[in-house]
Order: C-alpha cells, then structure tokens, then sequence
C-alpha cells in the first residue's frame, strides 16, 4: 500500500521516535475499516485505513477515545496519529492484546462502564458530530432529551430510512411513535452521561490484566440507558456485567420498555446500511411500541 511510508513518517513525527514499517498484518473482524497491525521490528500499532473521505471519521473516533481517556473510568486504545493521502485515510491506536473475559473481568467491565456514564454534560449531544457505523450522527447540543431523541436519532433515521426507499408502513408507524414518544420518555430524567453509543460485544474486551477496554465509539452524552439497551441487542455480555452494573448504578423503572425505544436506532441505522433485511425487525419494533399507548 502506498500510504504505508506516509503513515510511518507521521508516527516517526508525532512518537518523536524513528519509525519505519517493517511488517505489516491484516486484522479481521471488521465491516468498515480495513484494519491492520503494523509494527518496525520492536513498536507495534493498529491502524485502521479507509477510503481519503474516512478522515473526518476517524478524527472524530479519536476525539471520542479522548473523551473517555480522560474520565480515566475505563481503558480505550490512545490514539497516536490520524492523516490521509490521496490513496487513503488513517487512524493509528495504541496496539493491546486482547482477549475475551472472565467473570471477575466482566464485573469489572460493569463498574467502569457505570463510573463512565456518572460522568456528565450540562446537556445532550456532544461538541461534534460523528458516525454510527458509516452512518452521520448528529449530536447538536439539546437541552430535552426527549426532543434530542426524537430529532436527531429515530427522526434523523426514518428520514434517510425514506430516501433509502423504505417508505410504507414504516415511516407510517415511525411518525406515530415521533409524536407519541412524549409518552416513553416523558417520565424519565436521565442525565447526559458520557456514551459510548456503540455499544455491542464487537465494541469491547479485556487486556492481558482482565481490564476492560472499549473501542470503536459513538461518543455523545445523552441517556446511560441507551449504552446498557444496546448490550442486550445483540447479546454477548454476562450477567456478571449487568449485576455489577445495577449493583453500581442502578436502571430507572421503565427501563424496559426505553430500551426498544433506544435499540431502534440501532436497527435503524442496520437498516440504512445493510438492506432490507431489518425492515421487518423495526416495523416489529414500532408496532409493539404502538401498541402499549392504544
């Protein structure tokens, strides 16, 4: 790859330290980035690489790893460098070895993540906007939770849901519950909590001394809830996890009914990536929603 000399130049200059890549190893796992470790025979990094226009994704993903870096409640890989060429866009991260977990690990992984979301903004959104997958996120501060919710996350959705050609039944059911969302989320005062808004097993694993460590985030500061939905969306998280959570920091009642609220997003945007294989999972969504305030 031709970027590989400009990558190395620019960690030689942010490191201060002489770096020339000597090897360097394809990493699976990934649908977005390509993603690599690269290493000069004794340093060793992970680079995930991208079309040129990428780069303002990974400035943002850098700037969200720093944003939980600094709470120090929980490890992220410390991004090095990011830069593009014409050939391609780049983050370089710390390297760890990682590993799946233990029990006492992911009871670890609890307490942190609830020290995490105990850290707050004065209000919803977050001081730039990012992505979700490869999908904008707009996080234009909002004092109203509901009012964030409804605008930039199900209605920033639906909307390009309906540009994508998803119309019918779906946005008819997506406007009924943007009108009635008043009813899900009226009675409930969450504070913006630092997010990692990103948050499925993909998203997280242990270094070599069981400490939990989180990457690829979605960062923002809105409702603690919306991380702990997102666990259960796709499974993979221990009830060792979710025991130390409530221990740590309680989930408000209603909780339940919240989370499919806050999971639709998700299946949303799954839906705006990956086709219409999720169309009849979120219509499902919408129509179990619909039918508690009927």
């Amino acid at each position: 790859m031709n970027s590989w000399p400009a990558i190395g130049d620019q960690i030689s200059a942010t490191t201060g330290n002489p770096f020339i890549i000597r090897e360097a190893h394809a990493v699976g796992g990934g649908c977005i980035n390509e993603t690599v470790w690269i290493t000069d025979g004794q340093q060793r990094y992970f680079v995930k690489l991208n079309v040129p226009d990428g780069i303002a994704m990974f400035e943002a993903e850098a700037d969200g790893l720093m944003e939980i870096h600094r709470t120090q409640t929980i490890r992220v890989p410390l991004p090095i460098c990011y830069g593009h060429d014409k050939k391609s866009a780049w983050l370089v991260l710390e390297y760890l070895h990682l590993r799946s977990g233990r029990p006492a690990s992911s009871s670890k992984l609890g307490v942190q993540l609830a020290a995490m979301h105990r850290v707050t903004a004065p209000q919803f959104g977050w001081n730039r906007h990012n992505t979700i997958g490869q999908t904008p996120q707009i996080n234009t501060y909002t004092t109203n939770w509901t009012d964030f919710w409804r605008t930039y996350r199900l209605g920033y959705q639906l909307d390009l849901a309906g540009k994508n050609g998803h119309l019918g039944k779906l946005q008819k059911l997506g406007e009924q519950l943007l009108v009635n969302l008043d009813s899900f989320l009226a009675g409930a005062t969450p504070r913006p909590s630092l997010l990692h808004g990103d948050l499925w097993s993909g998203n997280h694993a242990f270094d070599n001394g069981g400490k939990p460590v989180l990457f690829d985030p979605a960062v923002y500061y809105g409702d603690r809830e919306t991380d702990i939905a997102m666990t259960e969306l796709f499974g993979g998280f221990s009830s060792d996890f979710y025991s130390a959570y409530q221990h740590e920091y309680p989930l408000d009642s209603g909780y339940n009914v919240r989370k499919l609220i806050y999971n639709l997003y998700h299946i949303l945007n799954h839906l705006n990536l990956f086709g219409s294989s999720y169309r009849q999972q979120a219509e499902h969504i919408l129509g179990t929603l619909l039918a508690e305030i009927h």
